[in-house]
């Protein structure tokens, strides 16, 4: 594993909109992959800093508020709530997790906003946007639907096409309608700030064409999006919900534009968190030093803000960090569907997390991360994975040698006799084990890191069962007291491997063995279990699954 000195990263994590409820895909692609990587570098001691919130202002929520006939607060307290209740379930461990709603971020977003003003890159123009005559106001982006002018999708945003996947302006759509009263929407003159986007065509390439290390589809997609030239875009709104810009220059009714203030919030979050703690100034230290990392995890439809929008706002800005990397996962489908809170793709995840252990909801999952490409996943394949793998495998390995040793020798783990090769293979295997899934870990090769760290599982298993303790109890019983000693070593340092992604069990089975876990994660280190302690109370670490996933 790399050795490297201890280190200040930032885990930004995607924000959700508080317009739903989220999904399976959500969490598979964007949510459990940071908190995973999260834990193992807490885990061999770097000072981690995971931070997200709610989005909450902009279209997504007033088109929601509109639908249902409430204020856009109530949708965002709704939401925010069951978000939190989320990550509570399924412990995804963030260190604030906040709201777009805060004090502080208002101050961030407009201090960002009027640095970008000194430095040249925002501008007034008068443009035409789309206005509805029949509702008597303009539209802004999701307001306006139609067919997109890329693919042909028919319901399409005025912001973006959840089919292709592509950015849109609302005057590219074809055949235009407004989502307020359906009618067709005119061209009506109005004034705003734009970003010269367009000044970081050259610096973005060159940043991205030097980056090591980061999956295929992200790069290769930001470089191509740059390579196609990028344009100028608003950077304010005819939105009263939203962050007030900071200057008069344009009359009331102005908010910055959520796609840009929301990005904002990885900035606003860490000081955020800083004040919270007593020290104001404590965020510096992941953005301003240049030896801090930052990694952002997202979905594919998240890279342009993440690879190439969010990367030109700090460039405009100057003095902060650019992204170390952006591990945006792919999608997760069921049935060839992209899941979709919005298109009703998936079962909720309340539906989830009410039918499967946390763990082992984690697991399948991870098994599962669309990392290089979309991945299909069904509650079948949820089940399989959980009863063959997880509790044939993992559950089944510890359930054995736990019980062989209250059994054989009163829960009392003994001291080793003279070594076989076999022990000694054993012995290191599971050193091994957690030096290649922390060099996976490193790569942020999350599931390949899992599979490593059941592969020692298994050669653990193989171990067990060519050494059978069953059968040595009857004549040697230094044997068995020696195959339950190693046994219980390469447990240990499994559910080390193991602990990023499986945070509850593996707790119990390191207190279990003598090795609590004291602070928020275990260290990543091989723990010793000492002879002539008694075990801990473990039972069974998983259920089988036996549902009906029709209901």
């Amino acid at each position: 594993m790399t050795d490297t000195q201890p280190k200040k990263v930032l885990v930004a994590v995607g924000w959700p909109y508080a317009t739903g409820s989220l999904h399976l895909g959500h969490i598979g692609g964007a949510y459990l992959p940071p908190d995973i990587y999260a834990r193992f570098r807490r885990s061999v001691g770097d000072d981690v800093l995971m931070v997200s919130g709610s989005d909450i202002h902009g279209t997504p929520i007033t088109v929601k508020a509109d639908e249902l006939g409430v204020t856009p607060r109530e949708i965002v307290d709704k939401y925010h709530s069951e978000f939190l209740s989320y990550w509570r379930d399924l412990e995804i461990d963030f260190d604030l997790f906040t709201t777009t709603g805060t004090e502080t971020h208002k101050r961030v977003v407009q201090a960002f906003f009027l640095k970008l003003l000194e430095n040249g890159y925002l501008y007034t123009e008068t443009s035409e946007q789309y206005f509805d005559e029949t509702a008597g106001r303009f539209l802004p982006d999701r307001y306006v639907e139609g067919t997109c002018p890329h693919c042909g999708y028919v319901d399409a945003r005025g912001d973006q096409c959840d089919d292709c996947g592509k950015t849109l302006d609302p005057t590219e759509l074809l055949e235009p309608r407004s989502k307020l009263s359906g009618s067709s929407p005119v061209l009506k003159e109005t004034e705003h700030f734009y970003w010269r986007l367009s000044a970081f065509n050259e610096p973005l390439l060159e940043w991205l064409t030097s980056r090591d290390g980061w999956r295929p589809h992200v790069v290769n997609f930001a470089i191509g999006m740059v390579e196609g030239g990028l344009h100028d875009r608003a950077f304010t709104r005819d939105l009263d919900w939203g962050i007030p810009v900071p200057v008069d220059d344009l009359g009331p009714g102005k908010s910055i534009y959520v796609w840009w203030e929301a990005v904002m919030g990885y900035l606003s979050a860490p000081q955020e968190w800083a004040e919270q703690q007593g020290t104001p100034d404590a965020w510096k230290a992941w953005w301003e030093d240049p030896d801090a990392e930052s990694y952002y995890f997202v979905g594919k439809d998240n890279i342009p803000f993440h690879a190439v929008y969010w990367p030109a706002l700090l460039m405009g800005h100057g003095g902060l960090n650019l992204p170390t990397n952006v591990p945006a996962n792919q999608f997760v489908t069921f049935g060839g569907e992209k899941a979709s809170k919005s298109r009703g793709v998936g079962a909720s995840l309340r539906w989830y997390l009410d039918h499967f252990e946390p763990d082992a909801l984690r697991y399948a999952l991870a098994r599962s991360f669309p990392e290089s490409d979309d991945s299909e996943l069904s509650d079948d394949e949820i089940v399989r994975r959980i009863n063959d793998e997880l509790v044939a495998t993992w559950g089944n390995l510890v359930n054995r040698v736990v019980s062989m040793v209250n059994r054989y020798f009163d829960g009392v783990v003994q001291a080793p006799a003279d070594l076989a090769a076999t022990d000694e293979r054993a012995l290191a295997g599971r050193t091994a084990t957690l030096r290649d899934v922390g060099d996976l870990l490193y790569l942020v090769k999350l599931r390949a890191g899992l599979e490593r760290a059941m592969s020692g599982a298994q050669e653990a298993n193989v171990y067990l069962n060519e050494m059978a303790p069953w059968k040595t109890a009857k004549t040697d019983m230094e044997r068995t007291g020696t195959t339950l000693w190693v046994a219980l070593q390469t447990i240990g340092a499994v559910a080390v491997a193991l602990s990023p992604y499986l945070p509850a069990t593996s707790r119990r089975v390191l207190a279990a063995l003598g090795a609590p876990v004291t602070g928020r994660v275990p260290a990543w280190e091989v723990p010793e279990i000492a002879p002539g302690m008694t075990l801990g109370d473990l039972g069974p670490l998983f259920a089988k699954v036996d549902i009906d996933v029709s209901d």
